[in-house]
């Protein structure tokens, strides 16, 4: 009896664990923040959006996890955010303070929701009894309705009325975030509302349960599918940007079909271009290799996966793809909407359903596990196809002259930075340039899951691969925030952000931002005095030349006033010359300012092609 009760008197002379104090909602929503592992927010404070920071600082010196990033203006806040999200899989959360705090955040925003970019927004209010009274920077329905604003540009918009409120609408707005179509949330908060008490002491909900991702698939339609590729003899995929989580299982199905693949623009940074299945990028700044391969007579099937269908990635809605031979693959209803000529659609995880394609072309196969080992290693063994081959411009690429020509650029940089590098390339020449011509190496040449393997090739730990951009909505300027925001979600490889002297004119104050957080990125500008894509784009359109002209800038000495390390290139030996592992393992962030020869004329032939039809 002794020995029985022994464990209950220990427990009641125990001392007890201080009660946690209660929340108010600035610290609940920290507290929700922290389940999903967010360690980090971009934002500028302000006085409307002060509890949430003071809850950030109470937070810290309770040793939490979650750290902030100050932007130097709202937009590059969301930006970061964006980029922090594609980096980490996670939820990406920018805030600003009321009235032009909110309104400055909207272009980022609106260009996360064009790319399906998971994101809360957090906008202060002044105080509810203040509404309508003409308070100062008020953004409610009685003001500036900011509201509205966001409404277009929004998975979920609302406006936290009543503390009660708050833990609902938080939870209301992350499962829209997650679920697709994923994209940013927005919640409007009145600073009494965040300062108010929660009545808990921690979350009363499990968002890692509730966000949990679904698996669903319809069994019925791979069921269709898999009978329509046994009678096929050519299959070609186009992999698209929302095929990241996928990737291994498609390399895989693609390696056991024989079928070759091209790749959307934004899809290109998920796959090896060394792949010996690859034929290049489709759509902007793509490749004749990749339309040739849609347009071959003897392709049965086009599978079309994780693709929004898109102007950009569809080559200007090119008829080579869009036609009845065209399978699209999706997990949106959106972007199943925009192939009405498609012989089949086919919506769910593209995750579970590439799964169960492999396991059944492994069963009507009758192909054992070590029987597949052993094709996936001819194939990595087998002689690679040169990606040069593809490149409308291979003189230039390999080109000494100086100024340094833009694609001998791509070159260079593919080749002197580590294989783990993520590179962002931005709106204008820098996306043409980046599509076409960077080329890094990849030893993962047939990433898969099969048996003991997987562990050795090493899965990627990011779903955004090793190239990001944005289509679609496309600002100047996203990459430079983007950037900042990948490096803070992962420190341990090195980030590239090809910009131009446009974008850095426009928003390059956020290399300060990675100056004071010691953030590893390394911009690179192509510096041609110029707007280059208008400049070219007039061109190449018969367009007045007008508008595009830039004063040349230094901004290897902008670099340097902002406290970060600048070096001028004009040369591909100015590149040789740069210890690039130095560059790599030095905190803070470096600018290259590359003279490049102003008169090369991106890969825009797409572009130009839905301009001239007046699209």
């Amino acid at each position: 009896m002794l020995n029985t009760l022994a464990p209950e008197l220990l427990r009641q002379l125990a001392p007890k664990a201080p009660a946690l104090p209660p929340m108010d909602m600035a610290d609940l929503t920290i507290a929700y923040l922290e389940q999903l592992g967010i360690d980090y927010v971009f934002g500028v404070p302000g006085g409307a959006i002060e509890p949430f920071y003071n809850a950030i600082a109470r937070n810290e010196r309770r040793g939490g996890q979650l750290r902030h990033i100050v932007a130097r203006h709202e937009a590059g806040a969301a930006f970061m955010a964006d980029g922090y999200a594609r980096e980490t899989g996670k939820v990406g959360v920018c805030m600003a303070t009321s009235g032009p705090g909110a309104t400055n955040l909207i272009t980022a925003v609106a260009t996360a929701y064009g790319n399906d970019v998971p994101m809360l927004v957090l906008t202060g209010q002044p105080a509810l009894p203040s509404f309508g009274k003409h308070t100062l920077q008020e953004s409610s329905c009685t003001g500036i309705d900011v509201l509205g604003m966001f409404r277009h540009c929004t998975r979920y918009n609302s406006l936290v009325s009543h503390a009660q409120q708050m833990e609902l609408k938080l939870i209301t707005a992350l499962q829209h975030a997650t679920r697709t179509p994923r994209g940013p949330v927005h919640l409007s908060v009145p600073v009494d509302i965040f300062r108010a008490p929660s009545g808990l002491s921690a979350p009363s909900h499990d968002l890692r349960t509730l966000l949990r991702p679904s698996a669903l698939v319809d069994n019925a339609a791979v069921e269709t599918l898999s009978s329509m590729l046994a009678q096929c003899r050519n299959v070609v995929l186009l992999i698209g940007g929302g095929c990241g989580e996928a990737i291994h299982s498609i390399l895989q199905f693609a390696a056991m079909k024989g079928a070759t693949f091209v790749t959307t623009p934004d899809g290109k940074g998920l796959v090896s271009p060394q792949h010996p299945l690859f034929r290049g990028v489709f759509g902007f700044g793509g490749h004749a290799a990749a339309e040739a391969a849609l347009r071959d007579d003897s392709v049965d099937l086009i599978l079309a996966v994780g693709t929004s269908m898109g102007e950009w990635n569809t080559g200007g809605w090119c008829d080579s793809l869009m036609n009845e031979r065209l399978v699209h693959i999706d997990e949106s209803e959106e972007h199943l909407a925009r192939t009405p000529m498609a012989q089949f659609h086919m919506r769910g995880s593209i995750s579970s359903i590439f799964n169960r394609l492999v396991e059944r072309t492994q069963r009507i196969g009758t192909v054992d596990g070590a029987t597949e080992r052993r094709r996936i290693a001819r194939l990595e063994s087998s002689p690679r196809w040169e990606p040069e081959s593809i490149l409308d411009a291979p003189a230039a690429y390999l080109s000494d002259a100086t100024p340094i020509k833009p694609q001998r650029l791509m070159r260079d940089l593919s080749k002197l930075f580590p294989p783990t590098t993520r590179y962002l390339a931005d709106a204008g020449n820098s996306v043409a340039w980046a599509t076409h011509y960077l080329q890094p190496q990849d030893r993962r040449v047939a990433e898969r899951r099969t048996g003991e393997r997987t562990r050795e090739l090493g899965q990627r730990q990011s779903t955004g691969g090793w190239l990001r951009l944005t289509t679609h909505f496309a600002p100047m300027g996203w990459a430079i925030g983007a950037a900042v925001g990948t490096a803070a979600a992962n420190p341990n490889v090195p980030v590239v952000c090809i910009t131009g002297d446009g974008s850095m004119l426009m928003s390059g104050q956020e290399m300060s931002s990675a100056v004071a957080d010691q953030l590893n990125v390394i911009f690179v500008v192509l510096n041609d005095a110029a707007l280059g894509m208008v400049k070219h784009g007039q061109r190449l359109g018969g367009a007045e030349q007008i508008g595009y002209a830039l004063p040349r800038t230094d901004f290897a000495m902008l670099a340097r006033a902002l406290g970060a390390h600048g070096h001028t290139i004009t040369s591909p030996a100015d590149m040789a010359a740069l210890d690039i592992g130095a560059i790599c393992r030095r905190p803070g962030p470096t600018l290259l300012d590359v003279y490049i020869d102003a008169e090369e004329v991106p890969p825009m032939n797409a572009r130009m092609r839905v301009l001239g039809d007046g699209a």
